[in-house]
């Protein structure tokens, strides 16, 4: 069996190699009473998650866990141990893991950071990997596991577990067989309540932390944090997460992408919006939020014949007045989550992960959709048959998913200090070209933030340029500027590599 040592792996992201393995990875011989060693990397929250699908399917087994909170990682070995019979062996550095030939899938729920160089190191040392969106922190990043799990001929599934919703599944062939009339235009919806993670300050790392293998690709900010809870509030924290445009966002606009069709990245990508009201909130106009990922943000995707706005909504969404959308999500106040795909004859709606709501052009009912399904159960399936056809969420469709989170990002970073008035705002948005009503949009987000006690005039929204992108070559056009954001700087031994060099 091919495998990559710990110093190859050390020296090989330091210099960025460009081949790692030679040969194809050979994996365990498999008979009819054997399992796929899994290995999960990142056992918190979502990484649970992971280990209980592992556990429920009898073709796996967890035979390593990786998770640098040692407190943590005694937990979870102690809870497989008592489901499986077995402790798996426990990694605060994943890439002695990865040499074990127990392992044969790797299965990532770290920080967003993370997600492509645990992907790339995973297929480099010839396992097949399951991905958590994002799947990239960056949009190069996304295309280097895409090229990994070609050269590699891996299996490699992104975590929208939709993908797999028997739901969205019949609604999306309710649409392709004609079911609302023609289909160009789609509205992804976090209308989710997010409260401040805190004041920006100085904090201690939580003792029993490895935190430079947490940190990882990442700047080493030892040995302070700039956020107060270590764990789950770095989605709000850019060096890290990606705000819930880029947490929240991958699961809708892939569903979207999926309804409408869309195979490529957009043509022409805008962003608006800001981290805004937690200073009405906390009753203090000097008051600094640890997070700087917006809170309120409004996307707009161009592609041609096609498109798409991703709106996210931070603060309180209780007592909504968008009449149309309480109507199509049945819901007059409280979050909003999913997908509103608009057609010439009428409506579907994506409500929940497992509910699916058809309308006619007068919002009445017309068919209902419900069920869920088994996401990991189709990657594991995938392993066994080695057929990436076989895969509901292949990672190019998280490629492609996780990037539009990161192309509105770019936008929003570009404009973050032009900050304009609503009418400025206005004048912009009459000469973008959207498929929706871009000034009702506009109009339904500022309703939103004075709603929540946003003095515009005293902090105003923050609008991004219209960036043209070339969805071929991954790069802006005419803008080194915006370019910069397509990777980031990485610590040496964790780079992840470009596409061309995996």
């Amino acid at each position: 069996m091919s495998r990559i040592t710990r110093r190859r792996f050390v020296k090989q992201s330091a210099v960025a190699a460009s081949t790692v393995i030679a040969a194809p990875y050979v994996a365990r011989t498999q008979d009819a009473n054997s399992k796929l060693g899994a290995c999960v990397v990142g056992c918190g929250g979502r990484g649970g998650s992971h280990i209980g699908a592992y556990l429920g399917d009898s073709r796996t087994e967890i035979t390593a866990i990786v998770e640098v909170d040692k407190k943590q990682a005694d937990a979870r070995a102690s809870q497989i141990a008592g489901k499986q019979g077995f402790k798996p062996k426990v990694y605060a550095d994943m890439r002695e893991a990865f040499e074990l030939p127990q392992v044969d899938i790797v299965s990532t729920a770290t920080p967003n950071h993370w997600h492509a160089l645990v992907g790339v190191w995973a297929m480099q040392a010839g396992k097949d990997a399951y991905v958590e969106k994002p799947v990239s922190h960056n949009v190069w990043e996304g295309a280097a596991l895409v090229a990994a799990s070609r050269k590699y001929e891996r299996m490699a599934q992104v975590g929208t577990q939709c993908r797999s919703s028997a739901a969205v599944r019949d609604a999306i062939q309710f649409m392709n067989e004609g079911g609302i009339g023609e289909v160009n235009f789609a509205r992804g919806l976090c209308y989710k309540r997010r409260k401040s993670i805190g004041a920006l300050g100085d904090y201690d790392i939580p003792a029993g932390v490895d935190f430079n293998q947490w940190s990882g690709p990442a700047t080493y900010t030892d040995p302070k944090l700039t956020r107060s809870r270590f764990h789950y509030d770095w989605h709000w924290q850019r060096h890290y997460g990606n705000g819930d445009l880029g947490n929240q966002g991958p699961h809708q606009t892939d569903i979207a992408r999926w309804g409408l069709g869309i195979d490529s990245h957009p043509n022409t990508i805008v962003s608006y919006g800001g981290r805004l009201g937690y200073q009405a909130e906390r009753k203090d106009e000097d008051y600094v939020d640890a997070g700087d990922t917006p809170n309120t943000i409004v996307t707009l995707y161009d592609y041609g014949e096609k498109s798409i706005v991703f709106e996210t909504r931070g603060l309180s969404v209780d007592n909504s007045d968008d009449e149309e959308l309480n109507t199509l999500f049945k819901s007059t106040k409280g979050n909003k989550i999913g997908v509103v795909f608009y057609g010439s004859e009428g409506y579907v709606v994506q409500v929940s992960y497992s509910h699916c709501i058809a309308y006619d052009k007068d919002l009445k009912v017309i068919k209902e959709f419900k069920g869920g399904g088994d996401h990991f159960g189709n990657f594991v399936s995938a392993c066994i048959d080695r057929d990436r056809s076989k895969l509901n969420g292949e990672i190019r469709e998280g490629h492609l998913s996780a990037s539009m989170a990161h192309l509105g990002t770019i936008s929003y970073f570009l404009g973050e200090q032009n900050k304009v008035s609503i009418s400025e705002a206005e004048k912009v948005l009459e000469g973008v070209k959207s498929r929706d009503n871009n000034l009702e949009t506009l109009d339904r987000t500022v309703k939103h933030l004075k709603k929540n006690g946003v003095d515009l005039d005293k902090y105003p929204i923050a609008f991004g340029p219209a960036l043209k992108f070339d969805p071929e070559k991954e790069v802006f056009i005419g803008n080194k500027a915006a370019d910069k954001y397509l990777t980031r700087d990485y610590r040496e031994p964790f780079v992840c590599p470009t596409a061309d060099k995996v």
